[in-house]
């Protein structure tokens, strides 16, 4: 097995991971609001990073690599804070919108770091592109969410 397989592997499998995060954490989200369009918003992203998840999992077993299972520390983190947001805040719901695109944004500076790769496979940037596109119209079509008040 190569280095670069395996260098892509647990590239893959850093985004898998977070990948997992994102959908815990918008699943959380969606069970922490009440206004219907932002749970709709929540338990779409829950179930498109879902779909991101197989479609890494797949290009990961691809190469023969171990697919990595769970979440990260930050990411349970993440859901607590977003728990102890939603506990403590009066505007709950705006809370854990800006938080949802922080975490919008985090991932595109994650998905485009790991695309500057450049021995990455061009089905692995093919998906990796695609994924990172989503997420990008997702963000710009949130700010219809933003005005809950």
């Amino acid at each position: 097995m190569s280095n670069y397989t395996e260098e892509v592997g647990n590239k893959l499998n850093e985004l898998l991971e977070k990948t997992y995060d994102a959908e815990k954490g918008f699943k959380k989200a969606a069970e922490n609001v009440e206004h219907s369009a932002l749970k709709s918003y929540f338990n779409e992203k829950a179930q498109e990073r879902y779909n991101f998840g197989h479609e890494l999992k797949s290009e990961i077993k691809s190469f023969n690599q171990d697919v990595d299972k769970g979440g990260s520390l930050t990411g349970k983190a993440h859901r607590a804070w977003m728990d102890v947001k939603s506990l403590f805040s009066n505007d709950d719901e705006e809370s854990m919108l800006e938080e949802a695109i922080r975490g919008e944004k985090a991932a595109i500076d994650e998905y485009s770091e790991v695309l500057k790769e450049t021995s990455l496979p061009s089905t692995t940037k093919s998906i990796l592109t695609s994924q990172k596109n989503t997420i990008e119209n997702g963000l710009s079509n949130i700010k219809t969410l933003e005005d809950l008040r």
